[in-house]
């Protein structure tokens, strides 16, 4: 994600309009129950998506992998684990928004309540006490929200350098980008290297946690574009519907932008 140096009334605007613009082509597959998201999406763009995905497969092999590796390499687990949960909680802000946009007043309460819980307790989220008490984490993105709303995927993308996505959840990324009021707050206050920062090791974070998965997708599919995308699919059907993603029928593919 690129950000300017302040949010300004133009860039809001802006960011606004292309959210709206890519919400409205994917509400041509507006869906008629918004609570049953399908693990099936078009693909018209299969060919250009293929290019991108072999690029996105190269710099994954000869870039973010080994680092990925080193890292798991050089940093002991809970190490490892304490940078997950302290990712997780300062997304609380945008999870608990989402759960409050979807009507989810449970979901809401759960997330302050973890959040206060880890923040405290957790030494500002190093430390996932809220799930050892029984209030286990749950992304919530503004994808999601959409999806509860009636709205379909719209067609599948393969984003370059990201990963694959569609219209629908493509417009949610920008939203949840540029709503996170830490991001907000780091822009407006000249930090924006924190910023890159923290996208960077969300990244890494992500790719490490993913590395025995994908190895087994790549290896071992016929068609690994096609595995791909039914497994990103099946993965954000489980997400909308509340349920443990881990458990859907396909492997979980990393968003290495946003996947805490």
């Amino acid at each position: 994600m690129f950000f300017s140096k302040k949010f300004s009334p133009q860039v809001i605007r802006k960011t606004a309009l292309m959210a709206t613009v890519v919400c409205s082509m994917a509400l041509t597959g507006c869906a008629s129950n918004n609570m049953h998201d399908t693990a099936e999406i078009a693909d018209p763009f299969e060919d250009f998506n293929r290019l991108t995905f072999d690029m996105n497969n190269a710099l994954d092999e000869a870039i973010m992998e080994p680092i990925a590796r080193g890292y798991r390499y050089v940093t002991p687990e809970f190490v490892r684990n304490s940078v997950r949960n302290a990712l997780r909680n300062l997304k609380s802000p945008v999870n608990i928004a989402n759960q409050v946009l979807q009507g989810d007043v449970e979901g809401a309460a759960g997330d302050v309540t973890r959040m206060m819980v880890n923040t405290t307790f957790g030494i500002g989220g190093l430390f996932d006490v809220a799930a050892s008490a029984g209030i286990p984490y749950e992304k919530e993105d503004f994808g999601q929200t959409l999806a509860v709303w009636g709205v379909d995927h719209g067609p599948y993308v393969m984003v370059p350098f990201f990963g694959p996505s569609s219209f629908r959840d493509s417009a949610g990324i920008l939203v949840d980008t540029f709503a996170d009021p830490l991001n907000l707050y780091l822009s407006n206050t000249d930090q924006e290297e924190w910023i890159y920062a923290r996208a960077g090791v969300t990244a890494l974070a992500t790719r490490e946690e993913f590395l025995d998965i994908v190895k087994d997708l790549r290896e071992n599919s016929f068609d690994y574009y096609a595995a791909v995308r039914s497994a990103y699919v099946q993965r954000r059907a489980a997400q909308v519907n509340d349920q443990d993603p881990e458990l859907s029928a396909a492997p979980a593919i990393p968003d290495y932008d946003d996947d805490y």
